[in-house]
């Protein structure tokens, strides 16, 4: 039998992007990550593979080497490049990659020199360019090259594999070998109008799957309102359909689904919002968002994503770090919990975080002398997370392509 491909997943997060590749049937060996509870999150998932806790750049070649036992095949993240600005000031380009966490990621391929990395982040790499007006996806296939590899990219979007939801990211594959399908080929098509599922839903092979709509994710869940639910409970309804069935997995109870607290005033202002709508719909002056330190006045101009309501039969729009005060629960009045958030990401029921479900402002729990809480709440592992279904797709068109691994 071929042995397991081996993977390594660095800024891993709570290892979305593990989780998928573990569907594929990698065997997840390690991983690096700075925050604790998403390192927390990950590890008790994935209990088998090494975690680095701690700043990547501060885990020298032999540390890696001693805690990393077995070689990497695949190695797997998404650094972070929020605006290409993780440099010191006047230490050269911002927008530059070469002064980013990216070049965390080509330290990787040269002390392990894998046969595959895979890089995930935000499709708006294409268009950014260095203070010079080279492109910045140029800079990165070009050091990627250097180290011998072929490199390919391409946006990808998840509802294309079945996930719930529009989120598109820049997928980037660098392989020893060329590889004559860089990425995977679309399985399911996401929906312009409702699509009933049943557990016996079949499909021919050759055509397109529809992907499950926001309510075919989340319809089985149990009913509650703000403040509702708890951190584990008993299911109340049967799963529905076949992706409600993949996303129980076996699991004899749920976890993560706790609704936030809402403010009377907030779950009023919900009550009057329709498929669709946001804050900056509501017609009450006395439901509508106060200027801060404005002494009760009416704000000019609300953030138009904050609090949209979703509409059930359509895929959800995107969730982020922060979606749990992007979006309002299609029928309840009140915002997702992390669980249908998961749920919307496509991970399994199985696959439960740890940490605080939200925690108040980084700069604020500083102040107050609260480090050791300053971490990355659940919502937030969540939203920063690789779909599963979407990573599972990537692994197994690249596994497929290896060979044999022997």
């Amino acid at each position: 039998m071929m042995r397991k491909v081996k993977v390594l997943d660095i800024f891993s997060g709570a290892g979305g992007f593990s989780c998928g590749f573990k569907m594929a049937g990698c065997e997840i060996i390690g991983a690096i990550e700075q925050d604790k509870w998403a390192a927390d999150t990950f590890s008790y998932n994935h209990p088998s593979a090494s975690m680095l806790l701690g700043d990547i750049k501060s885990f020298s070649e032999k540390c890696l080497n001693d805690s990393i036992k077995d070689k990497p095949d695949i190695i797997i993240g998404g650094p972070p490049c929020q605006g290409f600005s993780v440099c010191l000031k006047n230490a050269g380009d911002p927008k530059d990659p070469r002064n980013t966490l990216f070049t965390e990621f080509l330290r990787m391929a040269t002390i392990f020199n894998p046969a595959v990395m895979v890089m995930e982040n935000v499709p708006n790499i294409i268009r950014a360019k260095t203070g010079n007006g080279e492109t910045v996806i140029s800079i990165i296939r070009r050091e990627f090259e250097r180290l011998g590899y072929f490199v390919y990219y391409a946006v990808l979007s998840a509802s294309d594999y079945g996930v719930p939801q529009n989120r598109k990211r820049l997928i980037l594959t660098a392989s020893k070998a060329k590889l004559a399908h860089p990425f995977p080929e679309a399985s399911h098509s996401a929906p312009s109008e409702r699509l009933q599922y049943s557990l016996c839903y079949g499909s021919d092979s050759a055509q397109l799957m529809p992907c499950p709509t926001l309510w075919e994710a989340i319809s089985d869940l149990p009913d509650i309102e703000a403040g509702g639910g708890a951190e584990t409970m008993p299911y109340t309804k049967p799963a529905g359909n076949i992706y409600q069935e993949y996303c129980r997995n076996g699991s004899a109870e749920l976890h993560n689904h706790s609704a936030m607290k809402h403010t009377k005033r907030l779950v009023e202002r919900f009550s009057r919002m329709s498929w669709g709508q946001s804050v900056s719909d509501i017609d009450d002056d006395s439901l509508k968002q106060r200027k801060r330190d404005g002494n009760g006045a009416v704000s000019a101009s609300p953030y138009d994503q904050n609090n949209r309501r979703m509409s059930p039969d359509r895929i959800c729009n995107t969730i982020t770090a922060s979606f749990y005060g992007n979006f309002v629960h299609p029928y309840k009045n009140r915002n997702f919990t992390p669980r249908e958030g998961a749920r919307i990401q496509s991970f399994p029921d199985t696959y439960i975080f740890l940490g605080k479900p939200t925690v108040v402002s980084k700069k604020l729990l500083m102040r107050e002398g609260r480090a050791e809480e300053a971490y990355l709440c659940q919502y937030s592992q969540i939203g920063n997370a690789v779909p599963p279904l979407m990573a599972k797709a990537i692994a197994e068109n690249i596994t497929a392509q290896l060979g044999d691994m022997n």
